[in-house]
């Protein structure tokens, strides 16, 4: 809001944390320009148009190998999250470290030292660089997590597993020029 007004600033600060009493206002206002009463505002939809919910065929690639992948990381791990150690399988994926895109197809797209198992939240961050694992199996958390947020759940989930070693697995462990890609390539300091 570098240029707008003192008055601007003041709607914004009442509004920007409620926006819930800012629909309502604006509601009230409709009503008075349509000189209708709230009620019936109120009862208006949403959305002018929604679209069609409609299904489409379309052909789609299948990776080949990945359910040995899966079962083979999520059973060297236990099937708990090598992280935060979440035993619910339904909850867990097997995570690759160095992308399927960017791996050989022979050697690593299917090779279980390529897996990691982690939970849904984990596994996002790790894809996005958002977390990584060094090649001595420590933690690490991007910079751009804010660590501003105290008391929020970013600090429970991802935060409060800084430096710290994951659970390792009773075989399989992770290839430590996997883990280096990760940090070098996908990882964003």
């Amino acid at each position: 809001m570098a240029h707008g007004s003192k008055l601007d600033a003041l709607v914004w600060e009442e509004f920007s944390s409620n926006w819930e009493e800012l629909s309502y206002q604006a509601r009230c206002i409709l009503s008075n320009i349509k000189s209708e009463s709230i009620d019936k505002i109120m009862i208006e939809p949403e959305i002018a148009m929604i679209p069609e919910g409609r299904v489409r065929e379309q052909l789609v690639k299948n990776r080949i190998g990945q359910y040995f992948f899966r079962m083979a990381v999520l059973n060297s791990y236990d099937n708990k999250c090598c992280i935060t150690g979440l035993a619910m399988p339904e909850l867990l994926i097997a995570s690759h470290i160095k992308p399927w895109k960017d791996a050989d197809s022979r050697t690593e797209r299917t090779n279980p030292m390529n897996g990691l198992t982690l939970n849904a939240l984990h596994d996002k961050a790790f894809d996005r660089g958002l977390i990584t694992v060094t090649p001595d199996y420590i933690i690490k958390v991007s910079s751009e997590i804010r660590p501003s947020v105290k008391g929020d759940t970013v600090e429970d989930w991802l935060l409060s597993f800084a430096n710290q070693k994951i659970r390792m697995p009773n075989k399989f462990f992770p290839r430590k020029e996997f883990l280096e890609f990760h940090n070098d390539v996908i990882f964003k300091t």
